[in-house]
């Protein structure tokens, strides 16, 4: 999913950092880009659950097609609706491969996965809405680790200070990760209020 507009500036207009790159430029302006940024907005109930949408719809770097489609999956399985979009969306392959620490932003995730670097359970797989299921084994492709994003994250360059993801079981070394299990929401590290999703999706 290719976003023209740059990071910084759809940062600014979703009240969060999309990658480490934007945090910098979120924190010394931390407004809406425009000259009528600074300026108090009187919001309605559309748009606080709009804006909700938009950051999910964001941080998974997904269209509105693709996660509206997730969000019908969501409703029709067993559980809270709005946990199940998350978990559903974190499951996806380019979800995952960001979240080892593969990849250093989302965005990269989805080319590396759009450009056939990897194999799940050792089939070439290039598709980075492949959703994944618990045991599946992710591997960087042999003829790819040497290139220097890979050589990057085998060094431990993108993993993230936290914990890290505990349904992940994450081989930098070796430049591999298996999903243990389904993660739980509150195991997921994104900025979101998935229940004003759901409202959105439902009105």
């Amino acid at each position: 999913m290719n976003h023209p507009r740059p990071k910084a500036r759809l940062s600014r207009a979703l009240g969060i950092p999309l990658t480490r790159k934007c945090a910098k430029y979120f924190e010394r302006r931390p407004y809406p880009p425009g000259v009528h940024g600074r300026q108090r907005r009187r919001t309605s109930d559309y748009q606080v659950r709009l804006l909700e949408k938009q950051r999910l719809r964001h941080q998974y770097n997904v269209s509105e097609t693709q996660l509206r489609r997730t969000f019908d999956n969501a409703v029709h399985a067993s559980g809270k609706t709005g946990e199940n979009l998350v978990s559903l969306l974190e499951r996806r392959l380019d979800a995952v491969v960001h979240r080892a620490g593969l990849a250093r932003t989302i965005y990269q995730a989805r080319q590396l996965v759009a450009h056939g670097h990897f194999t799940v359970d050792g089939d070439k797989v290039d598709r980075p809405s492949y959703r994944l299921r618990p045991g599946q084994v992710v591997q960087v492709r042999q003829r790819s680790r040497t290139k220097p994003p890979f050589q990057l994250a085998s060094a431990g360059a993108h993993r993230y200070d936290g914990p890290g993801a505990p349904y992940l079981s994450v081989s930098l070394a070796e430049l591999s990760v298996t999903l243990v299990r389904e993660p739980a929401r509150r195991e997921i590290p994104v900025i979101c209020d998935e229940q004003l999703v759901v409202e959105f999706y439902s009105r």
